[in-house]
């Protein structure tokens, strides 16, 4: 009941959750995902941004230093990401684990579900705390 009140009450992520962070400029990656819903497992398409280590969302592409994102994983929190199409029975679909749940994403493309897999993985690894910052190897520089 109490899943059902909170998505019927939408609440922001609280400023804690990504302050510090101006994800309105220079993000690692950002584009459009369609993400289904916490709550009411619809699809909805959403602007994603990712920066320092958090994954943020939010209802347009026009995010500027007033927009509120809609939600924020921290990546940190995050175990695995990889595709999902034989899950979701969806192209271009891939999933992002924690230790409590699992969300499911479709990119536009399979380059975009690839770019994305990629960069959050990275970034997983980059912001893992059992990583030193001495033993992240930027594999993109190598290129």
């Amino acid at each position: 009941m109490e899943s059902l009140w909170r998505s019927a009450t939408f609440q922001a992520p609280n400023p804690e959750d990504y302050g510090g962070i101006e994800f309105w400029s220079n993000p690692e990656r950002s584009g459009w995902l369609t993400r289904q819903g916490d709550y009411i497992k619809t699809w909805r398409r959403r602007w994603f941004v990712l920066k320092q280590g958090k994954l943020l969302w939010f209802k347009d592409s026009n995010v500027s230093r007033l927009s509120a994102p809609r939600g924020v994983i921290p990546v940190s929190s995050c175990l695995t990401v990889k595709g999902a199409e034989d899950v979701l029975n969806k192209p271009y679909a891939f999933e992002v684990s924690t230790t409590q749940d699992t969300m499911y994403f479709i990119a536009d493309s399979e380059k975009d579900k690839e770019d994305w897999i990629n960069s959050i993985g990275r970034s997983i690894v980059q912001h893992s705390r059992s990583v030193t910052d001495s033993e992240v190897v930027d594999y993109d520089l190598k290129r």
